[in-house]
């Protein structure tokens, strides 16, 4: 089969691989119809991930068609049509019976990504994303097997198209989980730094919880502006407001702060030069810097929620801060599988239309094409979609949107 495989910074590309096989008796086997990049995977194909080696393949976004499925297999058959979480759960362990599906104890058998060693067991595994999280082979490929098919795999309403089932996969879900964990409600005021998928997505599910005062921080300009113009964010750009956090302030009721901050930016945010010094020399995992804006934006009491991924220890946490403010923080991998029937009507009655935020079409052999226009922000490019099969961006679009029907071996 053909697939995304990584051979260091930068470098990505399509090729042939051996095809996956089924492995243990609850496992499938997927063909994909449609696979996202996502604002993480620029942190692997940047090179800023542990753990990650030549020939791994990358894709923790992705839905397809029921190919094969192991003998213990219940509920899925061949044939079906499913979404899958990008999160391993094995839909039995103490954190998955408290619907706590990220801390999984059972499907990733390495010892995770905390500088403390003693974090026994693990995290659970993550499809495509190192190693320390249980190298599995993601799904920028044409198949993928995919573990624990009696738990993961959500089946998908005929009358959904692709690109909308799709954001239930990942992003969609740690959006809603975001805007969750801030404790949104009617007539709450939220800052979200970042406008990446994430980022939008999260805006939108504020609004659908009732937010009504919204700012949006980033610094990419197009992105502001899709931001502004359809959820109706107020737009700050870091490169011309060197604090945000005090903007925010100014414009909130008695100039107390948001009642809660989104930090959907993660370890890359863009930091001072005393961060890239330390992150050059492997002294700090990650930048503090949109921490310690989300910290100084938000209202004593208030929420610092947190989907932004992040790695290893900071400096200048402002801890300090934190506590004299008596704020609740709320983070980490999101537990797909717990809002999926949630999301799911809000997705059928349009309530919720994540597809909007999609710019790029793509046929799956022009992946690496689709890494560079995203990571480089070309094109006012904000999400792209790749399809296996497809001959070109038009008929990728087409097969996506559900415009034409797919024959057997996956073209269009």
């Amino acid at each position: 089969m053909r697939a995304l495989t990584y051979h260091g910074p930068h470098n990505v590309k399509v090729e042939n691989v051996a095809d996956p096989i089924i492995e243990q008796p609850d496992d499938i086997i997927l063909r994909i119809t449609a696979t996202a990049i996502c604002g993480s995977d620029l942190h692997l194909y940047r090179g800023k991930m542990p753990q990650v080696k030549h020939g791994d393949i990358f894709g923790h976004e992705f839905m397809g068609e029921v190919v094969e499925t192991g003998r213990e297999v219940k509920n899925i058959r061949q044939g079906d049509r499913v979404v899958i979480p990008f999160v391993i759960a094995c839909g039995d362990c103490f954190f998955c019976r408290l619907q706590q599906y990220s801390a999984c104890e059972t499907t990733n058998p390495g010892h995770g990504a905390a500088l403390n060693k003693k974090q026994i067991p693990a995290p659970a595994a993550l499809f495509g994303y190192s190693h320390l999280y249980g190298g599995v082979p993601g799904g920028q490929a044409e198949y993928v097997r995919v573990p624990k098919g009696n738990v993961g795999p959500f089946k998908v309403p005929p009358l959904l198209s692709d690109d909308k089932a799709l954001f239930l996969s990942d992003i969609l879900p740690t959006a809603w989980q975001a805007a969750k964990n801030a404790q949104i409600q009617r007539g709450s005021s939220v800052a979200v730094f970042g406008a990446g998928p994430v980022g939008l997505l999260t805006i939108a599910c504020a609004r659908l919880l009732g937010a009504e005062q919204i700012f949006i921080v980033d610094h990419h300009a197009y992105r502001l502006r899709y931001a502004s113009e359809r959820y109706g964010a107020i737009p700050i750009n870091f490169d011309e407001d060197s604090d945000p956090a005090e903007t925010i302030i100014g414009q909130t009721a008695g100039h107390r702060g948001v009642d809660a901050v989104i930090d959907a930016v993660g370890f890359e945010a863009k930091g001072s030069t005393t961060e890239t010094v330390l992150a050059t020399l492997k002294l700090e995992g990650s930048s503090g810097k949109a921490l310690r804006q989300c910290i100084a934006a938000v209202r004593r009491g208030g929420v610092v929620s947190v989907p932004g991924v992040y790695a290893g220890f900071i400096h200048g946490f402002l801890f300090g801060d934190a506590f004299d403010k008596g704020l609740t923080f709320k983070m980490g991998q999101t537990h797909v599988h717990a809002w999926l029937g949630e999301l799911l009507p809000l997705l059928e009655k349009g309530l919720l239309t994540p597809e909007e935020i999609v710019t790029h079409y793509l046929p799956f052999e022009e992946a690496a094409h689709g890494y560079e226009i995203f990571e480089k922000r070309q094109e006012a490019c904000r999400k792209v979609i790749l399809v296996p099969g497809a001959r070109d961006p038009q008929a990728a679009q087409q097969s996506a949107q559900g415009l034409v029907n797919e024959m057997p071996d996956g073209t269009v």
